[in-house]
């Protein structure tokens, strides 16, 4: 693990360096965007708090049955913020304008089970992954062995919140070919039109699954249709495009609290162990 973790920050360093070096090109050639993020660590630290961008989803963040705002990544943001020494102020987001959010400086970074993409990394800043997650089909529990192929989709609505990893796989993976997709405007409201009749599949984050519907919650009559994984992603947090200072900060800080364990003992509270990319548990 320690050798991981030197290798990482070596990496990170000389991500710094050469954002350094190239800072007067790109200065040149952009000036607004590197206005838009001068003094972005100075800014977050002046003013003591990181504000973190985020929807309410279990396991990750949501609140607890005292109306507390709980979940794995809302406790991995505040021993993160820890480390950076300021305060983790969460700001409830619409996931579809996350973007926009972010570069008005509404929100300082989104943090909240954000898939990694290409596209991503060309519009924001992300960090290190530090989960891995992949997208699944929700149905009710008596058409969890009917939804196993591409014709047996035929007729079906399909949802996934808007502009979401499971919304890209429900346009884009032949195996939805025969159905009829629907967007929603969040993961929670796609269970909900499954659980009501209103669709018949939800293509979810499987992080989302574990928490949701499971024996005793409100969705415990929905299940994973088994065999019929998507799209396997990893998690990262996201900043303004070219603030590579914070971004430096932020992942010097996820690796302290990996290597110190905090983090597989919060993942193995969400019962998200094995999907943490850190094994710090055998010292790897």
């Amino acid at each position: 693990m320690k050798k991981i973790i030197a290798l990482i920050l070596v990496a990170i360093t000389a991500v710094a360096v050469l954002a350094g070096c190239g800072s007067t090109n790109t200065a040149s050639s952009d000036s607004t965007s590197a206005q838009s993020t001068e003094g972005d660590w100075n800014y977050i630290k002046d003013k003591g708090e990181l504000v973190i961008g985020i929807t309410y989803f279990e396991p990750m963040n949501y609140k607890d049955e005292n109306g507390e705002l709980t979940g794995f990544e809302t406790e991995f943001a505040q021993k993160v913020c820890e480390k950076l020494g300021v305060k983790a102020t969460f700001q409830k987001i619409d996931w579809d304008s996350k973007e926009v959010e972010l570069n008005s400086k509404t929100i300082d970074c989104i943090w909240n089970g954000l898939t990694i993409t290409d596209e991503r990394k060309e519009n924001m800043g992300i960090s290190i992954p530090y989960m891995e997650n992949k997208q699944v089909m929700v149905t009710k529990a008596e058409n969890a062995d009917k939804y196993t192929s591409a014709e047996a989709l035929k007729g079906a609505t399909v949802v996934a919140e808007k502009k979401s990893a499971g919304e890209e796989v429900a346009q884009s993976d032949e195996f939805f070919k025969e159905a009829t997709y629907v967007s929603v405007d969040s993961q929670a409201k796609a269970l909900l039109e499954v659980k009501s009749g209103t669709a018949d599949i939800a293509v979810i984050d499987y992080v989302m699954s574990i928490g949701t519907i499971a024996e005793g919650t409100d969705y415990a009559d929905l299940k994973i249709v088994e065999g019929k994984d998507f799209a396997k992603e990893q998690y990262g947090v996201a900043v303004r495009k070219g603030d590579t200072e914070t971004l430096s900060k932020i992942d010097e800080a996820i690796i302290a609290v990996a290597g110190d364990k905090t983090l597989l003992k919060i993942a193995e509270k969400y019962k998200l162990a094995d999907l943490i990319l850190f094994n710090v548990e055998n010292g790897e």
